[in-house]
């Protein structure tokens, strides 16, 4: 298995994830420029959390348009997997590989706590983790917004994979993270990179990313 991270400027946690991935899963793990194309074939595609291109116009809407984004979409689309936290998920929302939207926090604050999140039951990636799971969050724009019909098809097709046990920004159904309707591309706004490593006291965000890796290798 191999793993590339993609950096954009104003990117903070690739260098997280990229150091996680190989020193707790042994997975090798490129970076890859926004810049540059995909030149390698990946089996995992993450996009970080960080505030890609300051996050103007709206967070991550000026990312989707990177060149490297569009060979991610490429590797999506032949049924790659992809990984997107915080501004990851929000840049994944705004290339409609995932529906919806992130918009302001509900208290036009920026967040940055634990919380727990609650995975949900029906979802086919994280269906089987048992919660509630405290992981951070660190987020302007986690506000995790649908109409009324997507909603309910996130929730008929299990595609909802954690809700908050306490709803911090607003998210509609108390959404912290969502999947393909395959289970390929997941998308959630807490880090799971910040909570694997003993020395800062969090670990549950490991079983978080030990679940990735398995739906990997069996899919």
């Amino acid at each position: 298995m191999k793993a590339g991270v993609i950096t954009f400027p104003g990117s903070n946690c690739d260098r997280d994830i990229q150091t996680i991935l190989q020193d707790f899963f042994d997975v090798p793990t490129d970076m890859l420029w926004h810049g540059d194309s995909i030149a390698k074939a990946y089996d995992l595609l993450v996009v970080p959390g960080g505030f890609s291109y300051g996050d103007y116009l709206r967070a991550g809407a000026i990312a989707r348009f990177a060149p490297a984004m569009q060979d991610l979409l490429k590797h999506a689309q032949k049924g790659g997997h992809v990984l997107g936290i915080c501004n990851g998920f929000q840049i994944l929302c705004e290339s409609h590989l995932l529906p919806g939207a992130l918009i302001r926090n509900r208290n036009l604050k920026h967040i940055c706590k634990d919380v727990h999140l609650i995975p949900d039951s029906a979802n086919q990636v994280f269906g089987r983790l048992s919660g509630p799971l405290s992981i951070p969050v660190s987020h302007g724009e986690g506000n995790y917004r649908v109409d009324s019909e997507v909603l309910k098809e996130l929730q008929d097709n299990g595609q909802i994979a954690f809700r908050y046990a306490i709803n911090p920004n607003g998210s509609i159904d108390d959404i912290a993270g969502i999947t393909s309707k395959d289970g390929k591309i997941m998308g959630m706004m807490p880090h799971p990179e910040r909570a694997t490593d003993p020395i800062n006291g969090k670990l549950q965000g490991k079983a978080i990313l030990q679940t990735i890796l398995e739906s990997m290798q069996v899919a």
